[in-house]
């Protein structure tokens, strides 16, 4: 599976692979789905992968499952199986379905496949030079914060497990309420700048009211920059939009939120 992976996707070493499998052994399987994912086989060799990042969430509207699916790839004689494979997973209609990462060269057979954009673009953004909201104070996540207790379980797991994956995991608290954010490092303009992705929040309103007080934290470890999913600039965020970047796609009953990246793979396989 490896070599097939290194094959397709020839920017990425065997350690990225070999962590992403191994992360992927980690995770508790959900119900009844696979916990790798599918591939395609020809006399005893891979041909074809396609990787199924399964979750699922705990809502008080009820339970919703979402499957990530990453790292798509084929060989070039057996590109006709390519629709073939990825049509094998997408048979669960109560499944969200994602691909925050599309190869162009994907792009057509998404919509074919009935994948819809969710977010179709960027919001760059200065969260120290956001609008400021009073009463506002940022602890990072820990397992002994008493501040923990003020989210439901269901947001206490999303922070400490991406806290464990290297994401920087934060409780904003205003006017008495917490609210959780997930950030995760990265560097943009081809690896200079050191930045933070925000891979969750619970809207893209909190973040907007708790961004200024983010934006003095961040700045103790000399952050400036953040990035988050956006179609449109985001009222009370100091930043730009960018339009057709980092382009998303879902397919089944409910998109994800702008700003939700939690558990796929941009998170689980590293940069």
């Amino acid at each position: 599976m490896v070599d097939c992976l290194c094959r397709g996707f020839p920017e990425r070493d065997r350690r990225y692979w070999i962590q992403a499998l191994t992360r992927l052994s980690q995770r508790p399987a959900v119900a009844e789905f696979q916990k790798y994912g599918f591939a395609l086989e020809k006399a005893g060799r891979i041909v074809g992968v396609v990787l199924t990042l399964y979750t699922r969430y705990r809502r008080q509207e009820g339970d919703e499952t979402r499957c990530n699916l990453s790292s798509w790839s084929v060989d070039a004689e057996f590109r006709p199986y390519a629709i073939k494979l990825i049509a094998a997973v997408l048979k669960q209609r109560d499944v969200t379905y994602t691909n925050v990462s599309p190869a162009p060269a994907t792009l057509k057979h998404n919509l074919a496949l009935g994948f819809r954009l969710f977010s179709s673009g960027q919001f760059a953004f200065l969260p120290a030079f956001s609008s400021v909201q009073r009463s506002c104070r940022v602890l990072e996540a820990r397992p002994d914060l008493a501040e923990m207790a003020m989210l439901p379980d269901s947001e206490r797991y999303i922070l400490s497990e991406h806290a464990a994956l290297g994401c920087l995991s934060l409780i904003c608290i205003c006017d008495g309420v917490a609210f959780p954010f997930v950030l995760m490092p990265r560097r943009i303009l081809r690896g200079l700048i050191p930045s933070y992705q925000v891979v969750y929040c619970r809207s893209l309103a909190d973040l907007s009211r708790c961004a200024a007080a983010m934006g003095r934290f961040l700045l103790r470890s000399g952050i400036l920059l953040c990035v988050v999913d956006a179609k449109e600039p985001i009222a009370g965020l100091f930043g730009w939009y960018r339009p057709n970047r980092g382009l998303k796609y879902f397919r089944g009953p409910r998109p994800p939120s702008l700003g939700d990246l939690t558990f796929t793979e941009l998170v689980m396989f590293g940069p």
